[in-house]
């Protein structure tokens, strides 16, 4: 379980950094959650695009005997898409448990026809999905935030080296002695699990101070280890 999530946290942070009004992103995973689905839905309208769910449904029966034997080894179960909720929506659904499997579908030409069809004011079948001001506060307010812990990890890197170049020979702040390049490759990787984390969870810092001890508290435990 926690490596499904990780995972999800991974492609959906791919997403956010995918989408735009200029091209198609095509999310083939499991999507087997359906608080996962809303995220993906609400990533889609804080972009101003459209978005529709591509279902691939089996039998019952099937799902059942899958679910049990996930339950069994304590992994999250099947939460089917239901059209009437709005991350699920429009729904398109295959069934090739009846219909058999197909080199193409008629269901999947009628997702794809929906993605790239020209709309304007008149579009009535067509949904492209409206940013609202509380995701686009939510979005700026994440961006400061990165803004800041940028500038906040860059002047403790900057510190540990001058510290370091001034031949004190002692751990600066309790950091032991570290080279440059590793210092870099930890600030990079630090800054990028801050940003996945704002995705699912509260944004990151907006002072300064926290996000430096963040940060030293972070290289501690990497580099201790």
């Amino acid at each position: 379980m926690g490596v499904e999530k990780n995972l999800r946290g991974v492609l959906r942070s791919e997403v956010d950094r995918s989408v735009s009004r200029d091209s198609i992103i095509v999310v083939d995973s499991l999507n087997n959650i359906k608080g996962y689905r809303y995220e993906l839905w609400c990533l889609a309208r804080a972009s101003g695009i459209r978005y529709c769910v591509l279902f691939c449904d089996t039998e019952v029966d099937h799902c059942r005997e899958w679910n049990t034997k996930r339950q069994e080894k304590g992994e999250p179960t099947f939460e089917k898409p239901d059209r009437r909720n709005r991350w699920d929506s429009p729904l398109f659904e295959l069934f090739p448990s009846k219909d058999g499997v197909m080199e193409s579908s008629p269901v999947i030409a009628e997702a794809v026809s929906y993605l790239t069809k020209k709309v304007d004011s008149k579009t009535r079948d067509v949904r492209v999905l409206q940013p609202t001001i509380a995701t686009q506060t939510a979005r700026t307010t994440e961006a400061n935030s990165l803004y800041e812990m940028d500038k906040a990890t860059q002047e403790v890197v900057n510190a540990i080296v001058e510290a370091q170049s001034c031949g004190l020979g002692l751990p600066v702040n309790k950091i032991s002695l570290v080279g440059l390049p590793e210092l870099r490759s930890l600030r990079r990787t630090f800054i990028k699990l801050a940003g996945q984390y704002s995705l699912s969870g509260p944004p990151p810092p907006t002072d300064a101070d926290s996000a430096k001890r963040m940060f030293v508290d972070y290289l501690n435990r990497e580099i201790s280890s």
